[in-house]
C-alpha cells in the first residue's frame, strides 16, 4: 500500500485486509510523505499486527511509491491497495485460487470487478467494468488504448514484477503493468466483484462522474486536450515495452505495437489502413468511433507531426 495524507480512509482499508479470509499476508505500507495523521494510524495497527510494517519515505509520486515497494520486498504475488478503498472478505481467497489455477513462471496480471461507492461506501455502481467500460480486457491489442484494470482490484506474480525495469513514460502502474502483461505473459480477469472503489473529492483518478463530463462537454477544448494526450500518452507507454522487453515479445505482437506507436507519423490514408488492419479500438462503439476519426484526421492535434 502507498498513502499519501490519507487519514480519512485508510484505516477502514487497513481493517478491510485485516478482515479477509486467507490471512497469510503480509502488509507493507509505504507513506509518500504525508503531512496529515496517515503514518500516527497505521503505526497503531502496526504495534498490534506483526504482519503489518510502515516505512516513512519522502514523497516521489504513486508510480515510484508502488514500483520501489515492489522492488524491495520480493514476494510470491503482489496485491495492490488503495488507502481510500474497501476490500470484500473473500478478495484475496478468490484472487489466489485463480492463480492456482494458472502456470506462474510466466508474467501474470489478475485483476476482478469492483463496486464503485461514494465516501460512505453506499454502492453506486455494482460493477464498474460494465458501467465504464462494457468489457473486461485480456488482450494486448485492448490494453494499448484503453485501460479496464484498476490497481486495488488487481494482483501480480513475482515473474512479471521482475519484469518492471523503470517509472519513465508510464501512464499508472495499474495500465502500465495490465499492457506489460499481455504483452509477453497473460493478463487474467476474474468476473467478480473483490473490493468497494471508493469515490470521493480526493480521487487521483477514479471512475468516471456526470459532473466530469458535463466540464468537458462545457470545455471542449479541455476534451479534445484530454484525448490526444490520452492517445500519445498511452503510445509512450506502448512504446516503453519495445525499449525494455523488446526480447520477450513475439513477431505479431511486436509489429502491433510498432503500428501504434507510429501511426501518427503515417499519410492519412495508410493510419486509416493501419487502424482496420491491427483493428485498434476503444471497448465501446462510439467511443472507437472518435478515436478513428481522430487518428484519421488528426482534429485538433498539437502534436509533433501535425
Amino acid at each position: 500500500m502507498s498513502t499519501y495524507n490519507g487519514e480519512k480512509f485508510v484505516a477502514e482499508q487497513i481493517e478491510s485486509i485485516q478482515k479477509q479470509t486467507f490471512k497469510d499476508w503480509n502488509l507493507i505500507i509505504r507513506d509518500d510523505g504525508s503531512k496529515d495523521g496517515t503514518c500516527e494510524i497505521a503505526d497503531q495497527f502496526v504495534s498490534k499486527d506483526s504482519r503489518i510494517r510502515l516505512i516513512r519515505a519522502e514523497n516521489v509520486g504513486v508510480i515510484k511509491s508502488f514500483h520501489e515497494l515492489v522492488k524491495t520486498h520480493p514476494a510470491d504475488f503482489y496485491f495492490f491497495a488503495d488507502q481510500d478503498d474497501y476490500w470484500l472478505p473473500e478478495k484475496i481467497e478468490i484472487v489466489l485460487t485463480e492463480a492456482q489455477k494458472q502456470d506462474n513462471d510466466q508474467p501474470i496480471m489478475y485483476y476482478t470487478d469492483l463496486k464503485v461507492t461514494d465516501k460512505n461506501l453506499t454502492v453506486t455502481s455494482e460493477s464498474m467494468i460494465r458501467s465504464q467500460s462494457d468489457h473486461a480486457n485480456t488482450q494486448l491489442v485492448q490494453e494499448l488504448t484503453e485501460n479496464t484494470v484498476t490497481g486495488g482490484a488487481s494482483m501480480i506474480n513475482h515473474a512479471l514484477a521482475s519484469l518492471w525495469q523503470t517509472t519513465d513514460d508510464i501512464i499508472m502502474h495499474d495500465w502500465y503493468l495490465a499492457v506489460l502483461a499481455s504483452a509477453v505473459g497473460k493478463l487474467v480477469y476474474i468476473d467478480q466483484p473483490t473490493h468497494l472503489y471508493r469515490q470521493h473529492e480526493a480521487n487521483v483518478l477514479g471512475a468516471r462522474t456526470l459532473s466530469k463530463r458535463m466540464k468537458k462537454w462545457l470545455h471542449p477544448h479541455l476534451w479534445f486536450e484530454k484525448y490526444w494526450w490520452l492517445i500519445t500518452a498511452s503510445q509512450k507507454q506502448a512504446q516503453k515495452l519495445l525499449t525494455e522487453n523488446e526480447n520477450l515479445l513475439t513477431e505479431q505482437k511486436q509489429q502491433l505495437i510498432e503500428a501504434y506507436v507510429g501511426i501518427l507519423n503515417q499519410p492519412k490514408a495508410q493510419r486509416r489502413q493501419l487502424l482496420e488492419q491491427y483493428n485498434l479500438r476503444k471497448n465501446k462503439s462510439y467511443h472507437t468511433k472518435i478515436f478513428r476519426t481522430l487518428i484519421v484526421t488528426k482534429f485538433a492535434y498539437k502534436g509533433k507531426n501535425k
